[in-house]
């Protein structure tokens, strides 16, 4: 790696910490430069503007989502889709209390004044794949028989979508204590109903 690649990942990796705390619209060039002990000039010419500054934040913090999220999942595999599904939503909500029971695409998103600019389109392509992601799932376990076959993934990503709002409300409200319960009672109500009768009965 060239060391202007690890320049720029290194500012990205503090830019990240200091949207975690204060959001990412409140990232600048300036504050950024004094905490890299860089000049703004130096800093500047890794991204040339504070939007392009903040795509990349948003495309760093992915990564960290992937890997925080997502990959710890995949090593259970597809044999236990609700087991999977359970690793993936844990994980998910970890990610959301790594940020004060915040999210930052989430977050990022309701700051911004327009929703067609570059940052906004680089969000919303993220989130997309991790809601299609979730959907992918569920339509294995209804593939695997997991879960009934009229079982719309789609609706139950929705389902499982405002869970996670609702959390990330009642975190601000309550709590993490109170919001993890409602959240994995949810849950669990959920995937009860997704489940075919002779499953469900077998496990009474």
């Amino acid at each position: 790696m060239s060391k202007g690649r690890i320049t720029r990942e290194a500012i990205l990796t503090t830019a990240f910490e200091l949207a975690s705390k204060n959001g990412l619209e409140s990232l600048t060039i300036g504050e950024l430069a004094k905490q890299c002990s860089m000049s703004k000039s130096g800093l500047f010419a890794h991204f040339n503007s504070k939007e392009n500054l903040q795509i990349g934040v948003i495309e760093h913090a992915n990564d960290v989502f992937v890997q925080r999220v997502i990959v710890p999942a995949r090593h259970i595999g597809d044999d236990d889709i609700e087991r999977k599904l359970s690793s993936l939503l844990d994980n998910w909500l970890g990610w959301n209390h790594s940020f004060q029971g915040s999210c930052m695409f989430l977050d990022a998103w309701k700051e911004a004044s327009s929703s067609d600019t570059p940052l906004q389109k680089r969000l919303k392509k993220t989130i997309r794949h991790w809601i299609d992601y979730l959907e992918i799932q569920v339509a294995k376990g209804v593939e695997k028989g997991e879960f009934k076959p009229h079982l719309v993934p789609r609706q139950a990503t929705f389902e499982l979508y405002g869970l996670y709002l609702s959390a990330h409300l009642f975190y601000t409200i309550h709590g993490e204590e109170v919001s993890q319960h409602h959240f994995w009672q949810g849950v669990e109500r959920l995937m009860s109903d997704w489940k075919p009768s002779s499953i469900t009965n077998n496990k009474q």
